[in-house]
C-alpha cells in the first residue's frame, strides 16, 4: 500500500512546502501554512492513481475568420464600459472590494437589469439566507424581475443545478470563498478550495457559454484573498472601491482579456443603491474652495474617460528632526521625486516642512501626468498664493527638471473647456491640441520657468503677452 503523502500550503500565496513552518519563505506571512492531502483538488480523488491514455485534439491555423465575441449588454453603461462593452459569453469574470462596499448591491442590480433585458441569471449566494438576499432586492426595486435564486456552497449542486434549469446567460456567485468542492479535502476558504471551486465553475461557464461572475473577498492591503492563480485563470478582474467617508464607488478593470485594462466606472451609493454617475469630473470638483493656496485642478485620463479632480496640498513649517510626508490618493514614492526634483533645479527648500498631500474626494491617481498639478499645489501652498481658478494642470516631470508631453492633451482640455476651465499648464510640445486652446494656455517647457511664474504671479499672463506681441 502506497504511503500517504501531505504536503503543505500556505494560504496567503499558494507556496507548496514539504514541512510545516511558522513563516512562509515566499510571501513572509506568520501562521498561514496549513497541512492538506495533495489529493485533493483538481485531478485528484480516490482515482487519481489510474493514469488515462491522452486523446488528441485537432489542430488549425492562425489564419481564418474572426467574429466578435458576443456580449451580454445590461443597460448599467457605466459597469458597461469597464466590461469593455458587456459581459462576453462564456466568460469567467472576478469581482472584489472591501466588506460593505457593495459589491453584492451592484452585481443584484446588475442582475435585475440582465433579467429586465430577458436574459436568464441565477443569482448564488453563499453567505446570506435567500430571505437576507430577498429583503435586498426590494429595497433596490429588484424583486419584481424574473431572477433565479439559490443558497448553496457545494460546487457539484450548484452544477446539478445548473444542469437541470438549462443554460443560463449569467451566473452570479457571491462568494468564491464559501464555495467547496468533494474533490477537495480541505476546509472552504483554504487555497486548494478555492482553486478547486474556481476552476469547476471556469470550465462549466467555457463548456456551456454561460458567463460566470465570481465575488471575491480582499485582504488587509487590499488584494482579493486567495491564491493569485484565481485570477490567472479568469478572464477579468474587476475592483470595487471607494472610501467609507465618502458616497461614490469606483469600480476599477485590473484585468480584461475582452477590452481594456484601464477604465473606471463611477457610481453614486444611496439608499435606494448604486446610481451611475456619467460625469465624474463634476463630482470631484463640487465642494472646491478655488481662492485656497495649495490647489490645482488635474486633467487626468482613465482608459477612455477623461477626468477632472483637484489636488490639495499643505506645505507647514515642521517642529520634528525628519519632516513628515502624508499622502493620500497619490503614490508616495512619485511625491518624494518630485520634492527632489523642486530642491535641485528650482530651489525650493522643504527640507524644513512637513507636506501633506491629498486627492479631494478618495480619488486615487496611477498616472504620472499628475507631476505638474502636484508640482503647482505644492508650490502655491508654500508661497501662500492660490492659483488661477479656471486653469487645470497635467504634464509629467523628468528628474533632469524638464517637463516632459503626455498623452491624449486634446481630449483633457475638451473636458476642461465643458466644465468651465479657460486655460490650461501643459507641457511644451504637446500634440493633437486645438488652436484655440492652445492660445489660452501656458506651455512650459521645464519645471523652473513653472516655479518662476507662480512665484511671480503672472502664471498664464507672461504666455499670453508673448503671444500678443
Amino acid at each position: 500500500m502506497a504511503k500517504t503523502r501531505t504536503q503543505f500550503i500556505c494560504q496567503n500565496c499558494g507556496t507548496v512546502h514539504t514541512r510545516w513552518a511558522g513563516k512562509c519563505d515566499a510571501c513572509g506571512e506568520w501562521n498561514t501554512i496549513v497541512e492538506e492531502d495533495p489529493a485533493g483538488g483538481i485531478g485528484g480523488g480516490p482515482g487519481r492513481q489510474v493514469k488515462r491514455k491522452g486523446r488528441a485534439v485537432a489542430l488549425t491555423s492562425l489564419s481564418g475568420d474572426i467574429e466578435d465575441a458576443p456580449r451580454i449588454v445590461s443597460g448599467i453603461a457605466e459597469l458597461d464600459r469597464v466590461t469593455g462593452g458587456g459581459i462576453v459569453r462564456g466568460s469567467a469574470l472576478l469581482v472584489g472590494g472591501d466588506p460593505g462596499i457593495g459589491k453584492s448591491t451592484l452585481l443584484m442590480q446588475a442582475a435585475a437589469a440582465l433579467s429586465r433585458r430577458k436574459h436568464s441569471v441565477i443569482y448564488v449566494s453563499g453567505e446570506e439566507a435567500v430571505a437576507q438576499v430577498r429583503l435586498r432586492a426590494q429595497r433596490l426595486g429588484a424583486a419584481d424581475t424574473d431572477v433565479k435564486l439559490a443558497a448553496e456552497t457545494n460546487v457539484e449542486d450548484i452544477l446539478a443545478t445548473l444542469a437541470t434549469n438549462g443554460r443560463p446567460d449569467l451566473v452570479i456567485l457571491d462568494s468564491v470563498q464559501t464555495l467547496w468542492t468533494d474533490a477537495a479535502e480541505s476546509a472552504p476558504g483554504t487555497v486548494t478550495q478555492v482553486r478547486a471551486a474556481s476552476q469547476a465553475m471556469i470550465r462549466f461557464a467555457k463548456s456551456t457559454g454561460a458567463a460566470v461572475i465570481l465575488v471575491g473577498h480582499v485582504t488587509k492591503e487590499g488584494q482579493i484573498a486567495g491564491p493569485r492563480v484565481v485570477e490567472h485563470m479568469v478572464d477579468g478582474v474587476l475592483y470595487f472601491e471607494g472610501e467609507g467617508g465618502h458616497h461614490y464607488r469606483i469600480l476599477r478593470t485590473v484585468k480584461n482579456r475582452f477590452g481594456p485594462t484601464d477604465e473606471i466606472g463611477v457610481f453614486e451609493m444611496g439608499s435606494s443603491g448604486l446610481r451611475e454617475v456619467a460625469n465624474p469630473s463634476e463630482l470631484f470638483l463640487g465642494e472646491r474652495n478655488s481662492n485656497a493656496p495649495g490647489a490645482a485642478v488635474f486633467a487626468g485620463m482613465e482608459g477612455t474617460r477623461p477626468v477632472l479632480v483637484e489636488i490639495q496640498a499643505l506645505v507647514a513649517p515642521t517642529s520634528l528632526g525628519t519632516p513628515r510626508r502624508a499622502v493620500v490618493g497619490w503614490d508616495s514614492a512619485r511625491l518624494a521625486m518630485v520634492i527632489a526634483v523642486l530642491e535641485a533645479h528650482c530651489g525650493v527648500r522643504l527640507g524644513q516642512h512637513d507636506v501633506y498631500l491629498n486627492v479631494a474626494g478618495g480619488y486615487r491617481i496611477t498616472e504620472p501626468a499628475a507631476d505638474v498639478a502636484v508640482a503647482a499645489a505644492l508650490v502655491s501652498s508654500l508661497a501662500g498664493l492660490a492659483l488661477p481658478s479656471d486653469c487645470v494642470y497635467f504634464g509629467e516631470i523628468s528628474l533632469s527638471g524638464a517637463i516632459r508631453p503626455v498623452s491624449h492633451a486634446a481630449q483633457r482640455l475638451k473636458e476642461a473647456d465643458k466644465l468651465g476651465f479657460k486655460s490650461a499648464v501643459m507641457p511644451k510640445g504637446s500634440q493633437d491640441v486645438p488652436e484655440n486652446s492652445r492660445k489660452n494656455s501656458a506651455e512650459i517647457a521645464d519645471l523652473p520657468d513653472l516655479v518662476a511664474r507662480i512665484a511671480g504671479g503672472s502664471l498664464l499672463t507672461r504666455e499670453r503677452d508673448t503671444d500678443e506681441n
